[in-house]
């Protein structure tokens, strides 16, 4: 059995998509020849906590932690709520007061590629100690924090251990890079950062089909696209909301605030009373206060239940009772790269889903392989309406149901079949 040392800031009980993926992984790797050992910050900042996620954590894992510096608990003095949004990458260019702006400034320049950066030479220092009396055949480091491939850099050239450097989100072209106010060395430092990590790694994890393009630009070392994915609910119980629901699961802040879709369901409910009466918008997550003024103001208040973070299982419940699942990405180029995790576990709760994003974006993709609902972009109004009219129709008849296909092989036991795959073909 293969020794897999995996380097990772979130882990239960942090809450929120993060988390996600390598516990996932760590939990099917024994079945496919891989021993994980895990290593964690002791005193993590961690701006979403859910403890029901802690019950997931598979015994006789090996789990080595290390005490971490960070600032965030120094810049909550300021405002507890920004310093939250602020770690977690949830950044607004609107209506930032000056402590913001500064806070901003600080975590772009002083900390760099993110405030994490300070665990990495004591983690360094204990791993090197650690490989030399416990051997590993791998290390794999995931981000963000995109600073914990640094302690791969640093290992790998101390140890000359084989590496894989995994990418859940891409590093200096993410959508809030540029809200960072880098100054211009900043920014050369980022790119020569993460240049270094690109071309020092033994293999390239990343999770969408953009991103390895993007990164194929800069490196030669192999590139593996391995996706977000879904577990089987096999204790849930779907019981359809008897609403038409449309249900979005997860953060939705103001720079992705779908005012487009408010438009179109508040022109519908104007021209349908029975629709007007049956609507019920469910909002699961931290919503911005111009989300829920948007929805105000299209006269859809009574129709909106804005229910705040739930844990996991809640949310996996919650997905499976909608009649509706809604996606909703930024207007942008550069989040067509992005696939949202909460996408793999709307296919397994097989509910109809109405993504809307940029043109060319890999969910689109995913979303007609999969047959599972459609995507719009943000051009599309009258399509997009049709569509929602077609779907309660449906609803009224008894017949909303989704006939998708191709998602086994987005299941968390097949992609931890294909990670282990690239870790033994490499060694």
């Amino acid at each position: 059995m293969k020794r897999a040392l995996i380097i990772t800031y979130y882990w239960p009980p942090a809450g929120g998509p993060g988390v996600q993926r390598w516990l996932k992984f760590v939990t099917y790797f024994k079945e496919f020849g891989i021993e994980p050992i895990v290593y964690i910050p002791e005193n993590p900042h961690y701006p979403l906590v859910d403890q029901n996620i802690v019950s997931e954590v598979p015994s006789g894992i090996e789990i080595l932690k290390q005490a971490i510096r960070e600032p965030y608990g120094f810049a909550k003095v300021f405002s507890k709520k920004k310093t939250n949004q602020i770690s977690s990458g949830i950044i607004t260019n609107k209506k930032q007061s000056f402590s913001e702006k500064l806070m901003l400034w600080i975590r772009g320049n002083f900390f760099i590629p993110d405030a994490r950066i300070g665990w990495v030479k004591p983690s360094v220092k204990y791993l090197s100690e650690y490989i030399k009396e416990n051997p590993i055949d791998v290390i794999i480091t995931t981000g963000p924090p995109h600073s914990l491939h640094l302690i791969g850099l640093k290992l790998k050239e101390e140890l000359a251990i084989k590496w894989i450097a995994d990418f859940r989100d891409p590093w200096t072209t993410i959508h809030y890079h540029k809200s960072l106010k880098l100054s211009k060395s900043s920014e050369k430092k980022h790119k020569k950062l993460e240049a270094q990590t690109l071309t020092s790694a033994d293999r390239i994890v990343v999770t969408s089909p953009s991103t390895k393009k993007e990164f194929e630009q800069i490196t030669k070392t192999p590139i593996v696209v391995i996706t977000n994915g879904y577990d089987n609910s096999g204790d849930i119980n779907s019981v359809l909301d008897t609403s038409f629901s449309l249900a979005h699961i997860g953060s939705l802040l103001s720079e992705r605030n779908p005012i487009l879709l408010w438009k179109v369901l508040s022109e519908i409910c104007t021209e349908n009373e029975s629709f007007a009466q049956e609507l019920k918008i469910k909002l699961v997550g931290a919503i911005s206060e111009d989300v829920i003024s948007s929805i105000h103001s299209y006269g859809l208040k009574g129709n909106c239940d804005v229910m705040g973070y739930v844990s996991h299982k809640e949310a996996l419940q919650l997905q499976h009772n909608a009649q509706v699942l809604l996606l909703v990405e930024m207007d942008r180029p550069e989040t067509r790269a992005i696939i949202p995790g909460k996408l793999f576990e709307y296919l397994a709760a097989e509910r109809p889903i109405i993504a809307m994003g940029p043109s060319g974006s890999d969910v689109e993709s995913i979303i007609m392989e999969t047959n599972s609902g459609k995507y719009f972009n943000y051009t599309e109004e009258e399509k997009l309406k049709e569509q929602i009219v077609s779907y309660y129709n449906k609803f009224k008849q008894g017949e909303l149901i989704v006939e998708s296909q191709n998602i086994s092989k987005y299941s968390r036991r097949e992609l931890t079949h294909k990670m282990s795959e690239v870790i033994k073909k490499m060694l």
